[in-house]
């Protein structure tokens, strides 16, 4: 499972390592949304009278994987130029139209949800999704 995580872009052995072990099993989640709310990754939700108010991050969760899955987005937000595939396409079209470091924070909480998927499925990530040039 380690090596399977370790694929995704921006994280490497130590972030794959780090969230297999601490990570209870895949399945306890209902979703990738269940995953990165429970690292902290998602929008607080401060809803009253029919009326939904998206905050910032909850921050709730595992401090040190948040840490890690943030410092790998920043990473992957230098070198999106250079890539090419959906998931830079989407990187880029955030960027044009948010500040970088809320992108960052989105693209962790993508990131988060990749990871769970694979652990999940055990399927690879497909490179074609955020190739080289």
């Amino acid at each position: 499972m380690n090596r399977l995580v370790a694929r995704v872009p921006g994280v490497g052995k130590l972030i794959a390592s780090v969230i297999t072990v601490s990570t209870p099993d895949p399945s306890v989640f209902r979703s990738g949304r269940d995953f990165a709310a429970w690292l902290g990754l998602t929008p607080r939700q401060n809803s009253s009278g029919g009326k939904q108010t998206l905050g910032g991050i909850t921050k709730q969760g595992n401090r040190y994987i948040r840490k890690l899955l943030v410092l790998s987005a920043t990473s992957l937000l230098r070198s999106v130029s250079k890539r090419k595939g959906a998931l830079a396409d989407w990187i880029s079209a955030l960027l044009a139209k948010k500040p970088a470091r809320l992108v960052t924070v989105a693209l962790a909480n993508k990131l988060a949800r990749i990871i769970w998927a694979i652990m999940r499925t055990g399927e690879i990530f497909r490179a074609e999704i955020f190739a080289k040039v």
